[in-house]
């Protein structure tokens, strides 16, 4: 974890990398060729509270693989993802940045954002870093917030509270991006291809992921093989007896073997509630009516409506 020749970093749970942290590590990168320092983003697992405090640990907008996979863009030199343990959460603002940054890091600048805080009990805010960068020779650069389209900051505290609520567009206002949930494709009951409607089931995400409320939604699907329109059943499956919470997916006009690859579900639109139906040919009825609403409004969202 230590470096050669120096580092311009910023560190934060970064959970979501919604669009203020892409303007983080946008300047991070572009100070990055600027100096020729490499760009580090320090970063934590678990979730910070999920060990100081874990009754008021969130759920998270991007668990496992997904925040890597949302960082693999950035164009930044390195991800440093430090265990967050009971020791490191006993280090203040200074022992932090003197023992990991600096010592470990090779820390010349630090990028934060506008309401960063880090150390014991979040104590590490602007005005403590810019005194210790004078105190021991690093620069400290503070971003600015990015607003939403209500004109408030975006953060990811107000983006879990729209994925939970099920506002799924002001979800992807903060993030750029629409809201998504990944997971290994792994077989299934294949009731679908008897219904007319082939399905992929999606393996349950991890524990600490949020999902949207239940129900049935537009997608649109990243696999191995393109993406695709679609439509997803997450929730149970009261037409066949089943109340565990399921992802289940039929992709438009594909045809294709996913089993055991991972694939991306992005949530386009909520169509409707999950619910009981008399029987078969009731839902392939419904299925065929989820379908046609299904194109309609990925037809809209691809067109910007």
């Amino acid at each position: 974890m230590t470096t050669g020749d120096g580092t311009v970093l910023t560190v934060g749970t970064f959970d979501g990398v919604h669009r203020g942290h892409r303007l983080v590590l946008a300047k991070l990168a572009a100070r990055g060729r600027e100096t020729g320092l490499k760009s580090v983003v320090v970063t934590f697992s678990p979730h910070p509270l999920e060990i100081v405090n874990p009754s008021a640990a969130p759920l998270l907008l991007t668990a496992g693989e997904e925040k890597d996979d949302a960082l693999a863009g950035s164009n930044i030199s390195e991800t440093v993802v430090l265990p967050f343990t009971p020791e490191l959460a006993k280090l203040d603002a200074q022992q932090f940045v003197e023992e990991i940054l600096l010592r470990k890091l090779g820390m010349r600048e630090l990028l934060v954002g506008h309401d960063h805080g880090f150390g014991r009990g979040r104590a590490g805010g602007v005005a403590v870093l810019r005194a210790l960068g004078a105190e021991r020779g690093f620069r400290v650069d503070v971003v600015p917030p990015v607003p939403g389209r209500d004109g408030r900051p975006i953060s990811s505290t107000s983006i879990r509270r729209s994925v939970a609520g099920g506002d799924l567009a002001h979800a992807a206002d903060g993030l750029g991006r629409p809201y998504s949930v990944s997971g290994l494709v792994e077989h299934g009951a294949a009731r679908g291809r008897l219904l007319g409607f082939r399905t992929i089931n999606i393996a349950g995400p991890p524990e600490r992921k949020l999902l949207p409320p239940v129900g049935v939604y537009a997608i649109r699907a990243a696999t191995t093989s393109g993406s695709f329109a679609g439509m997803m059943n997450m929730g149970p499956r009261p037409t066949f007896g089943e109340s565990a919470v399921a992802l289940e997916a039929h992709l438009f006009d594909a045809d294709g073997d996913w089993y055991g690859t991972r694939v991306r579900i992005d949530f386009i639109a909520r169509l409707r509630d999950t619910k009981k139906f008399s029987g078969p040919q009731d839902l392939m009825q419904q299925l065929a009516r989820d379908e046609q609403m299904a194109r309609v409004v990925i037809g809209r969202a691809r067109a910007g409506f």
